[in-house]
């Protein structure tokens, strides 16, 4: 059986990301580099931002989820930053 933990990052929040995007110049392009598993950056996978945008998201009601002013079960709105494969000649996938 494989051994489980816990994994919580820490979520980064909007001031945050303005704090350390401040000091760079307009042009830099945002690479981004994913995990390949929970917190494993070391064979990470590099994307570059594409996009950003407010996503709604539906509420889990069951146990405690969020309700709107009526009780009813709610959205979330989050900010979601989009990522695609960096610019280069790729491999067709004809699945």
């Amino acid at each position: 059986m494989a051994d489980m933990f816990d994994h919580n990052p820490q979520v980064w929040t909007a001031g945050r990301l303005r704090e350390v995007l401040a000091a760079l110049p307009d042009e830099t392009p945002i690479h981004i580099g994913v995990a390949d598993g929970p917190g494993d950056f070391e064979g990470y996978g590099e994307y570059v931002l594409v996009d950003a945008a407010p996503v709604e998201v539906d509420v889990d009601c069951e146990g405690e989820g969020e309700r709107d002013r009526d009780g009813e079960p709610g959205h979330r709105v989050q900010f979601t930053l989009f990522a695609d494969a960096a610019a280069g000649a790729y491999h067709l996938d004809l699945d």
